[in-house]
């Protein structure tokens, strides 16, 4: 199949459309024999077969033979820049070595914070382009990329514009967001006040007038920030300009998702540990409760997040690979949501609405991303199955047949 003029009109037939628009009643939002019409990289209308002729159109033509066709898939949480591998602390972690000894001898988080430092900004996009690239040949066209493992400003920069870099590099859209309160850095050992200090009047400054990052994301718990920090820093995030969101309720419960919602943040990520009163604030917030089973699978917890009561509050729950060196290094959206759907009880189409319009809202871009209907970009896949449900339920069977960005084919059988 020829490729698509980026500027030039198409039209798609005879296809199955998962529309994943809330407003078709059917399961995925699905119409059977429709086709798409597609301008300037945005879908221009969602028509019945019926009514198409497509003789008299001026532009590409391409018959999908009876296909399914789903919007591009959109991985809202992971820190995929970053240097070095923790395997071989995965292995002593397995052979029962406690995690406290690992990082007293250099291992965790400061492994990949010394090894992030030692690359400059090209070969760490280099050293990310895999990643990447893996989930983009899932059917990923936009994807979060956050910072946190540089803790300085000009190693957190630097993550942000290797993620730029990658944007530049490749077919697919980058969401990038400032995680400066990822972690106390050696430098700051004991004084996790001073280095909030830092983000707040240095790095997160910075950023913001560079345009490196679109949100600001704070690690809430116990072993992170504490609720007090956490506010200072989306206090100083607001007043830049940029969108909030917290990895919260990971470990413990220390109402961080309430307060996310409180600033009118984006989402609220993991909250394993989420309560009623945490429910209530992201439903009253419009913020998204984010699941990300590769880390509760990766590590062995116990704790699942609260499915059933997010779902009956009406909380809309996106799902994300969280793909990081530490605790969930799978480079695979399709895995993510076969996890959330075993591990955490959500249905098949729950996951597949949970990588596209509640992935897509969880970055700011619901009204813009992530669903098939007249407006929105022109991302979209083409799949060789006979049901959606396929897409969550056979994980490594390569099912994508075409990966379309901006209305250009990028991937082709």
């Amino acid at each position: 199949m020829p490729p698509i003029h980026p500027h030039r009109p198409s039209l798609w037939l005879n296809a199955r459309l998962a529309t994943m628009d809330p407003a078709r009643a059917a399961p995925y939002g699905s119409l059977e024999g429709h086709a798409l019409l597609l301008r300037d990289g945005h879908i221009a209308a969602v028509l019945p077969q019926a009514e198409v002729d497509p003789a008299a159109f001026d532009g590409e033509v391409f018959d999908l033979q009876g296909r399914w066709v789903t919007p591009g898939l959109i991985d809202c949480h992971t820190h995929l820049v970053y240097g070095g591998s923790r395997a071989a602390e995965w292995e002593k972690r397995l052979a029962g070595v406690p995690y406290q000894q690992i990082a007293a001898e250099g291992g965790g988080i400061v492994s990949t914070v010394r090894a992030t430092r030692w690359l400059d900004e090209e070969e760490l996009a280099l050293k990310s382009l895999p990643r990447l690239k893996a989930l983009m040949a899932e059917g990923v066209t936009t994807v979060e990329i956050k910072s946190g493992y540089g803790l300085t400003q000009a190693d957190e920069l630097k993550q942000l514009a290797a993620a730029r870099r990658l944007q530049d590099s490749l077919p697919v859209e980058v969401a990038a967001t400032l995680l400066a309160a990822h972690a106390v850095p050696p430098e700051y050992a004991g004084d996790a006040d001073g280095y909030i200090d830092l983000v707040i009047e240095s790095i997160l400054p910075v950023a913001a007038r560079a345009g490196l990052a679109e949100a600001v994301d704070v690690f809430c718990e116990s072993v992170g920030f504490t609720p007090a920090q956490t506010r200072r820093v989306f206090e100083a995030a607001r007043g830049h300009g940029l969108q909030v969101k917290g990895h919260v309720e990971q470990l413990s419960n220390l109402h961080g998702a309430a307060l996310v919602a409180e600033f009118g943040g984006l989402s609220a990520d993991h909250i394993e540990y989420l309560d009623e009163e945490g429910i209530a604030a992201l439903q009253r917030a419009g913020t998204v409760a984010v699941l990300l089973p590769g880390a509760f699978y990766f590590l062995r917890e116990t704790q699942k997040p609260p499915v059933d009561q997010l779902r009956a509050a009406g909380v809309p729950m996106a799902v994300s690979t969280d793909l990081n060196p530490g605790t969930s290094p799978f480079a695979s959206i399709r895995l993510a949501m076969n996890q959330a759907c075993v591990l955490f009880g959500l249905t098949p189409e729950e996951a597949l609405a949970g990588v596209t319009r509640h992935a897509a809202q969880a970055l700011g871009r619901g009204a813009t991303h992530g669903r098939l209907a007249a407006g929105y970009v022109a991302d979209l896949l083409v799949w060789d199955i006979e049901h959606p449900a396929e897409i969550a339920y056979s994980v490594g069977v390569p099912v994508l047949k075409q990966r379309v960005f901006r209305g250009t084919v990028q991937h082709i059988d």
